[in-house]
């Protein structure tokens, strides 16, 4: 199995785990009045900061020292180069952490590069990478400076790009994920967007996912269907079996998950899906 399907693979059971630990607050309960929980949260994104060194040492562990070894050569020319050279650096450094679907320290550099250029295409890159960082970390303490900086880098995208759906997009999930006062304000931004663009895939799988996590399962059911009808993935599917599942439609989940085998050819992966589908057949 190749390091994308690896990624995909830890993306699933990472996600899944995410949207049942942790409800988005807000979403459940709209009315409640959550100020002073938001002002701490505040507080805590002003204090998280982003360890390039910590993220560095992780990311080399999770990928092994084969595919690290260029990217330790960079860091250790960056720390010697003169600054005129350092940009060039840095965004060597950004692509390749991205090509080891390391999306936290490409975040950093994507954001480092951004942040000299002022660029679009920068900022979009380090606000993805950093939502993307956020999904896939259980870390409650870096969770906040993950989503500072995917605000940061979305609103500055959106500032270059006002109507670029994909900056709005990557604003709303930060949102939702604690970059503004409400979670509301990034679910409006997410509905704009399919307003817009009906088929946008990215929103139309956040929604469904923000859907399942508030246990709004038949609302999640259509997003999901929409992002499949594009392409069929094993996300979007594994939700889709989800939804069904919570919803009781069982024959419709275990048509569902059956998908998700065809379309990840990995054993271990696959062995949890048939526990999921025998569990229904029981």
């Amino acid at each position: 199995m190749n390091k994308k399907q690896i990624a995909v693979v830890g993306a699933v059971v990472i996600v899944m785990g995410y949207l049942f630990m942790q409800p988005v607050k807000g979403l459940v309960k709209p009315k409640e009045d959550n100020s002073h929980q938001n002002a701490v949260q505040q507080q805590e994104r002003k204090v998280a900061q982003i360890n390039i060194e910590t993220l560095s040492a992780t990311a080399k562990s999770a990928i092994g020292s084969n595919l690290s070894s260029k990217i330790e050569a960079l860091e250790n020319q960056l720390k010697t180069a003169p600054e005129s050279d350092k940009l060039k650096i840095e965004a060597q450094l950004a692509k390749q952490w991205d090509d080891v679907n390391q999306a936290a320290p490409a975040g950093y550099y994507y954001l480092q590069v951004a942040r000299k250029k002022n660029d679009f295409e920068n900022w979009l890159n380090a606000g993805n990478r950093f939502n993307d960082a956020y999904k896939f970390t259980q870390d409650t303490a870096i969770q906040p400076a993950y989503v500072t900086n995917a605000v940061e880098a979305f609103e500055n995208a959106r500032k270059l790009k006002p109507e670029n759906l994909d900056a709005e997009t990557g604003l709303g999930i930060a949102y939702v994920n604690g970059g503004a006062p409400s979670p509301m304000q990034g679910i409006g931004l997410l509905l704009d967007v399919v307003k817009k663009d009906p088929n946008n895939r990215n929103a139309n799988l956040n929604l469904g996912q923000f859907a399942m996590k508030s246990g709004q399962f038949d609302k999640a059911v259509p997003r999901f269907k929409t992002v499949i009808a594009q392409k069929a993935d094993v996300e979007p599917y594994f939700y889709l079996a989800e939804s069904y599942k919570q919803l009781g439609m069982k024959k419709e989940a275990i048509a569902a998950y059956e998908k998700c085998k065809e379309l990840m050819a990995d054993p271990a992966f696959n062995q949890r899906i048939d526990q999921f589908i025998k569990e229904l057949k029981d």
